[in-house]
């Protein structure tokens, strides 16, 4: 499920109307795969134990996952391999979070009154479909509730992908490095060359995929 809310009227827990959503992505850098952004309210009662994602183990993570799917409002955005290489890896992920954050709408009916972006740059003025105040906030993952959250939810989804991917693809080791480049991954792309959900613009691919493109002419 890519949204989602605990309340009919999300606006009626916040009689202020300040709701303030947290938005992260996961998988600017692996060689396959999607990157996948989440967009978070937090309602009460908040989650506890909330972090940044890469600091959680899986199974922590999994469970923080199911309380924040079903205790807070959330969006998830995501943008497959081409759209990657048709955008470049940085306006890929503008576009998943922007995608994200019109999911938590459509859910909520209503937009945030800040979205607070982890990292130093945000969607404003790079996509024209973002449309709300935006503030980038350096390491937010590990120092704003709502950033956290949406962190797990980013992560967990997009590994849930990458570990779905290794059925139809298990030369490439999908299932534990959830696309990065790790030393198995290279030697897989080496060895069986990309499949189509490789970025085919990062260039330990385009390199893999270059022997598999010569052509051999016939001797006359």
């Amino acid at each position: 499920m890519l949204s989602g809310t605990p309340f009919a009227d999300c606006r009626a827990a916040f009689p202020n109307g300040m709701l303030v959503a947290g938005v992260d992505e996961a998988g600017r850098g692996p060689l396959a795969g999607p990157v996948v952004a989440a967009a978070v309210v937090l309602c009460k009662p908040r989650p506890a134990g909330l972090a940044d994602s890469k600091q959680l183990c899986r199974a922590r993570r999994e469970t923080l996952e199911g309380h924040i799917r079903r205790r807070c409002a959330f969006g998830i955005g995501i943008v497959e391999v081409e759209d990657i290489d048709r955008l470049n890896i940085f306006h890929a992920t503008m576009l998943a979070m922007t995608l994200a954050v019109t999911q938590l709408c459509e859910a909520i009916g209503c937009d945030p009154a800040e979205v607070l972006v982890d990292g130093n740059l945000t969607p404003a003025g790079r996509r024209e479909e973002w449309r709300w105040r935006a503030r980038p906030i350096v390491g937010g993952d590990a120092t704003e509730p709502a950033i956290s959250a949406a962190s797990i939810l980013a992560k967990t989804h997009r590994d849930r992908l990458m570990r779905e991917y290794h059925q139809t693809h298990p030369h490439y080791g999908w299932e534990s490095n959830v696309g990065y480049g790790t030393p198995d991954h290279l030697a897989a792309l080496r060895t069986h060359g990309p499949t189509p959900l490789h970025r085919r613009s990062f260039a330990p691919v385009a390199q893999a995929e270059l022997p598999l493109e010569r052509v051999i002419l016939p001797v006359a």
